[in-house]
C-alpha cells in the first residue's frame, strides 16, 4: 500500500488507523511508519481513540522489530492504568519478542494469579514453550489448558496438530473428533479427520476413513481430496482378505470416485485454458492500433 505521509494530517492517520482496526488488518510497517511521521506528537489530539492506537501501534511495533516505539507506548499506557492486566499482556508480548522467555513467563503467571478465567496468558505460556522447542512440556500444559476451557475448538485444533508432530495419531483423532463435534458440518474437518485415520492403517481406521472422506464429499461435492481419499480407501479395503466379500462394491466404488476426480482435473484444466486463451486474445487486440488514412 502506497501512503503519502507528508500529506496526511493528523486526523487523517487517525482515520486511517480506524478503517485497519475495523478490517482487522495489521499493516504493521504503515502503521509505524505513520507513527513515526505524523501521530506520534500529536495522539494526544485523537480523544478517546488514543488507548486503542497506542495498542494498535504496540502490536505493529513488535511485528517489525521497533522495540524502543513498544516500551514508549507501552510506558505511556502503564501510567494511565497501573496493574491493568491488558497493559501486563502487552509487556509480555514484548519480553516474547525479544526472545526474554524467562522474564514473559514471570508477567503471565502474575496475570493469570490475578485472574484465573484469563485465557490469553495461558495460550502465550504455550506458545513460549513452543518456540523453545519444549514440544512434550507444550503438549502437557495443553492438556491442562483444556480442561479449563473445553470448548475451545483452536486448542483442540493446536492440540491436534501437535501430537500428529509427535507421531501420535490416535490422539490426534480424538482432538479433531472434538473439533467435529462443535463443526459437524464442515467438509474439512471431516476430510482432516479421514486423513488421520487413513495414516493409521489397518482395516477398521481405513474403512473408518472411508465414511469420514464419504461425509465430506456429500458435504462438498467439490472436495478433490475426499474424493482421491475414497478412491484410496476402496482399492486398499478391496486388496483386504477381511472385506473380501466387499470386494466389488469396494471397486467399482473406488473406480466411480476416480472417474470424478479425472472429470473435476479436465473441466478445471479446460477452464484454465479458455482463461488464458482470453487472455491472450484482450492482449492481442489491445496492441493493435487503428491508423486512419
Amino acid at each position: 500500500m502506497s501512503l503519502n505521509y507528508e500529506e496526511m494530517s493528523w486526523s487523517d492517520v487517525r482515520d486511517q488507523f480506524r478503517k485497519w482496526r475495523e478490517e482487522t488488518g495489521r499493516h504493521s510497517e504503515e502503521v509505524v511508519q505513520l507513527w513515526v511521521a505524523v501521530l506520534e506528537d500529536k495522539v494526544h489530539k485523537t480523544g478517546n481513540e488514543r488507548h486503542l492506537i497506542l495498542e494498535q501501534v504496540i502490536i505493529a511495533a513488535l511485528d517489525t522489530a521497533r522495540f524502543d516505539i513498544a516500551t514508549q507506548c507501552t510506558k505511556q499506557l502503564a501510567l494511565e492504568f497501573p496493574g491493568s492486566l491488558r497493559v501486563m499482556k502487552f509487556k509480555a508480548m514484548r519480553y516474547e519478542a525479544l526472545e526474554q522467555y524467562d522474564e514473559a513467563d514471570e508477567v503471565l503467571d502474575a496475570i493469570i494469579a490475578k485472574d484465573e478465567t484469563n485465557a490469553a496468558p495461558r495460550k502465550r505460556k504455550i506458545a513460549i514453550l513452543k518456540a523453545r522447542g519444549r514440544r512434550l512440556d507444550a503438549i502437557k500444559e495443553l492438556n491442562e489448558y483444556l480442561k479449563k476451557f473445553m470448548s475451545d475448538q483452536e486448542a483442540w485444533h493446536e492440540l491436534c496438530t501437535m501430537y500428529m508432530a509427535e507421531g501420535e495419531f490416535g490422539k490426534a483423532a480424538f482432538c479433531m473428533e472434538e473439533v467435529l463435534l462443535h463443526n459437524p458440518h464442515s467438509h474439512l474437518i471431516h476430510q482432516r479427520l479421514a486423513e488421520i485415520r487413513y495414516t493409521m492403517g489397518g482395516v477398521e481406521n481405513v474403512e473408518t476413513a472411508r465414511t469420514y472422506y464419504s461425509q465430506a464429499l456429500k458435504l462438498n461435492p467439490h472436495n478433490l481430496r475426499a474424493l482421491y481419499g475414497i478412491y484410496l480407501c476402496c482399492n486398499f479395503l478391496a486388496n483386504s482378505r477381511a472385506v473380501s466379500s466387499k470386494r466389488k462394491e469396494l471397486q467399482k466404488l473406488g473406480q466411480w470416485a476416480l472417474e470424478q476426480v479425472s472429470e473435476h482435473t479436465t473441466k478445471q484444466s479446460t477452464i484454465k485454458n479458455n482463461d488464458k486463451l482470453i487472455l491472450s486474445l484482450e492482449a492481442a487486440l489491445g496492441n493493435l492500433e487503428i491508423k486512419s488514412n
